[in-house]
């Protein structure tokens, strides 16, 4: 009997390619396809899938919200978070709520049916790179793996984390806190190294998202 797989995002031309691309693999099917977080509720009903692939980015709602929910649920499947999100901020995440996998969707199709193979078989598929960096971060901190950010990073560095969060230069948070924007600048690598992030543009898109997701830690001195 083929697996069955439920395809949730809203994107009807990835929907398309994503239903062609299973179907034609030798004991996998597709039983259903789902826009939005309702629509992929009534499916999961309906459909009883073995398998969900799920967009973090849905109409109006977070895709990682499903995972939890099928993760928490009475029948829980396997999912596969499948989005154009960087992984370096949002593979963990994703994890974390209860997926077994997470691919970005510039990937080839063959790493798309991997991973689904991977997943299937009991294991948790990552990229090279996410899987590196996780492993990375579990071989200097074992105890950060699974840590939110603000036991993560110091005081100091949480300070400056949230300071770029909130749109600040380094030049202004080094007026700010009364140091030299080379200071900042350290701050900002050993944030960078503990989080696993690339780029100084990546870094301040996550700190923007940990601000909003976190809306009662204020920005002192303001």
């Amino acid at each position: 009997m083929d697996t069955r797989i439920l395809i949730v995002d809203d994107h009807p031309i990835f929907r398309m390619g994503m239903q062609a691309l299973i179907n034609q693999e030798p004991g996998l099917t597709v039983c259903g396809v789902a826009e939005n977080l309702s629509m992929a509720r009534a499916a999961l009903s309906d459909s009883s899938p073995d398998m969900v692939i799920v967009d973090i980015s849905l109409d109006g709602d977070n895709g990682l919200n499903l995972v939890r929910e099928i993760s928490g649920s009475d029948r829980p499947v396997p999912t596969l978070v499948l989005s154009m999100h960087d992984e370096s901020v949002w593979a963990e995440r994703a994890i974390r709520a209860g997926a077994r996998g997470y691919i970005m969707k510039k990937a080839v199709s063959e790493s798309v049916i991997h991973a689904i193979r991977a997943i299937l078989k009991g294991h948790i598929h990552l990229s090279d790179a996410a899987a590196t960096c996780l492993l990375g971060r579990f071989q200097k901190r074992p105890d950060m793996v699974a840590a939110p950010i603000e036991n993560t990073l110091t005081d100091r560095e949480l300070e400056v984390f949230r300071l770029l969060g909130a749109g600040l230069s380094a030049r202004d948070i080094a007026s700010r806190l009364g140091l030299s924007i080379k200071t900042i600048g350290t701050y900002r690598d050993r944030i960078k190294e503990k989080l696993c992030v690339a780029t100084s543009a990546d870094l301040v898109r996550r700190a923007v998202l940990w601000l909003e997701q976190n809306p009662f830690n204020p920005i002192e001195n303001e």
